[in-house]
């Protein structure tokens, strides 16, 4: 049994989970969540013990000095509470860590075990996959569960994915069984530019989130951020006419599929973000206030902080048939076998880039 001390009760709880590796290409869905994190400043009440699901060879701990004594941090994952007052008021759990090593099955029951003495209503996991979409256009965002009650009164995707998975959807799946409703969120990433920080598909999948739980979403710097990072993908792309050709005959694809979805049903959801991010047009929120949202991305640049070229575009394998990535916003396809909204690589482990839900 879990015994919470020192957590209040929730109001109508949802939680947030992103985790780092396979299912977090650009870093996208572990920065949205830890996003959350910081603008609500959210309080940690729980940490899984790393011994029981973390190879640390793979994922090893971190030195660091502190006053001037040495300290070791291990890597885990975290649970931290939001508390979200308005007029509607909606709590947040947030859980964000990295895929673990071992013992998948045992780990999605412990984060089960709290999300029922939490009273958790619904459960959300955020995800990002490689796919063949622009950068240059609106981040496509696919909302898939395995529930088909849940995909018909949400308006979502109903999973068909068949093929290799990460955390993301043992645990959607995990959720299922148990009777939890749970839905995962995957953004596209492209291909071509797949070095993290990526704050466009951040802030995609943050603006879907606020979309499908009703609450306005503080951005903070974000929406800049995805401008800048735009702006120096362009730069660095036009400098290479392979490059550029590539981009366009991606902007050409996207276009045409996406002509059928310039619906009054699309116009209308973007009209209702507009009137929540309107100065007095929602709930207000703790710990910061909206700003103009967008679907800019962030700076281009690689773990040294230096700008880097994109490479080349190579032959890439076909894709296994599987639901589109894009849910009403575009498409983009995954790479790897069984792309799809339900399976991913970040392009920094695991295997190829496919996406799993």
């Amino acid at each position: 049994m879990i015994e919470l001390e020192g957590v209040p009760e929730l109001v109508d709880p949802v939680m947030v989970a992103a985790f780092e590796g396979w299912n977090d290409a650009g870093d996208a869905a572990s920065t949205a969540v830890a996003h959350l994190d910081k603008e609500w400043k959210g309080e940690v009440f729980a940490a899984l013990d790393a011994e029981d699901y973390y190879d640390f060879q793979v994922n090893r701990p971190t030195v660091f000095l502190e006053g001037g004594v040495r300290k070791i941090t291990w890597p885990t994952t975290r649970l931290s509470v939001i508390r979200v007052g308005g007029d509607k008021p909606r709590d947040l759990v947030l859980v964000r860590g990295i895929e673990p090593s071992m013992r998948w099955r045992s780990f999605c029951n412990e984060i089960l075990g709290f999300a029922h003495e939490l009273g958790v209503e619904l459960v959300v996991i955020l995800g990002a996959l490689l796919g063949d979409t622009p950068h240059t256009r609106p981040v496509p965002v696919s909302g898939v569960t395995s529930d088909p009650d849940l995909a018909r009164t949400m308006d979502l995707e109903e999973t068909k994915y068949e093929g290799p998975t990460g955390i993301v959807g043992i645990l959607q799946e995990a959720c299922t069984h148990a009777g939890v409703p749970a839905v995962s969120l995957w953004a596209a990433v492209p291909h071509y530019v797949s070095q993290p920080p990526n704050p466009k598909a951040t802030l995609a999948l943050l603006n879907r989130l606020e979309d499908l739980i009703g609450l306005r979403i503080p951005l903070g710097d974000l929406a800049e951020d995805a401008r800048a990072w735009q702006v120096g993908v362009d730069q660095l792309a036009a400098e290479d006419s392979e490059v550029a050709e590539y981009v366009q005959s991606l902007e050409e694809a996207r276009d045409t599929a996406e002509l059928p979805e310039a619906t009054g049903e699309a116009i209308a959801r973007e009209f209702e973000r507009y009137l929540r991010r309107r100065d007095g047009g929602g709930p207000p929120q703790p710990g910061g206030h909206a700003t103009e949202g967008g679907d800019a991305g962030p700076y281009l640049r690689d773990s040294s902080g230096e700008r880097t070229r994109p490479p080349k575009p190579q032959p890439r394998p076909e894709p296994e048939t599987g639901p589109g990535p894009a849910s009403g916003s575009g498409t983009g396809s995954g790479t790897g076998p069984g792309a799809g909204p339900d399976e991913e690589s970040s392009g920094e482990s695991g295997p190829a880039d496919s996406s799993e839900d």
